[in-house]
């Protein structure tokens, strides 16, 4: 739109707004956010946190394996401190983690490859945890056993 002016034209500017959308009634988010902490939301932020700390394992991993091309010694020696109850709470973590990631990415695939999977995300994220609950109660009793033996 141009208005003319005594020097010629000048463009004005239509003034806009962009409010964020409010979130439906009955929603549990934040008032002012655009999260409104559903099931969607609590899955991106596991699957996100779960990826960045497998991620940290794999970086660790790598390095201390390659400690026993340097120095074998080098190399017994952090295997040895391994062998401790506080890493065995740490490899819990990382078991639930994983198997968390691994069943959680399966959801996302059903999501983006079945034609009815955003309909049904909500559902599939509550049979994730079902299926990780299962998974990680069969884990535990040996891996506390392995815990109350590193203690003694």
């Amino acid at each position: 739109m141009a208005e003319q002016t005594a020097g010629g034209s000048a463009v004005v500017e239509p003034e806009v707004t962009i409010d964020a959308p409010n979130a439906p009634s009955g929603s549990r988010g934040v008032a002012g956010t655009l999260y409104r902490g559903g099931t969607g939301m609590w899955s991106w932020v596991l699957h996100r946190i779960t990826g960045v700390a497998i991620y940290f394992f794999l970086l660790v991993h790598i390095l201390d394996t390659a400690l026993v091309r340097l120095s074998p010694q080098a190399y017994n020696a952090v295997i040895g401190t391994y062998k401790t109850p506080i890493m065995n709470i740490g490899e819990t973590a990382l078991v639930m983690a994983v198997v968390f990631h691994a069943l959680n990415g399966l959801r996302i695939i059903a999501i983006d490859f079945w034609s009815k999977g955003p309909r049904y995300q909500r559902a599939m994220f509550w049979v994730v945890l079902g299926i990780w609950v299962v998974l990680i109660a069969g884990f535990l009793p040996t891996q506390i056993a392995n815990f109350v033996h590193d203690v003694q």
